[in-house]
């Protein structure tokens, strides 16, 4: 019991030595302005903090506000698309029929390429 008490001791008699003699490399004044800086550095910080805090608040109810027409608009734009893309499917039946039918009822080559570049669409004979 006796030494771990005089280690205890020893130890506490070390470190107050180790931390009187680091006082005496720092200027006080020194200490001084770092904690004031760094005061300054937390007070901006918080502040900072509190600006983003409310910016994600404004954030997350603009959102909610906007999401829903957001998801509205894309499944309309989906049925769009799938109705233009049966639109022009019907269409391409037809000029391939008519193209069939009169060969000369489209006298630009553009659409015989259109039907040309298309394997899926079949040009009855």
């Amino acid at each position: 019991m006796e030494e771990t008490e005089k280690e205890i001791e020893s130890m506490k008699a070390a470190s107050e030595e180790v931390s009187r003699q680091f006082k005496t490399l720092i200027d006080a004044n020194d200490l001084d302005s770092l904690k004031h800086l760094q005061l300054l550095i937390l007070g901006r910080l918080q502040d900072s903090n509190t600006v983003l805090s409310h910016f994600n608040e404004y954030s997350e109810h603009c959102f909610a506000e906007v999401s829903s027409d957001f998801s509205r608009n894309t499944r309309m734009l989906k049925s769009m698309k799938s109705d233009l893309d049966y639109i022009f499917q019907k269409l391409r039946s037809m000029k391939a029929k008519i193209m069939a039918t009169y060969p000369d009822a489209f006298p630009d080559e553009s659409t015989k390429e259109v039907f040309d570049q298309r394997p899926d669409l079949e040009v009855p004979q």
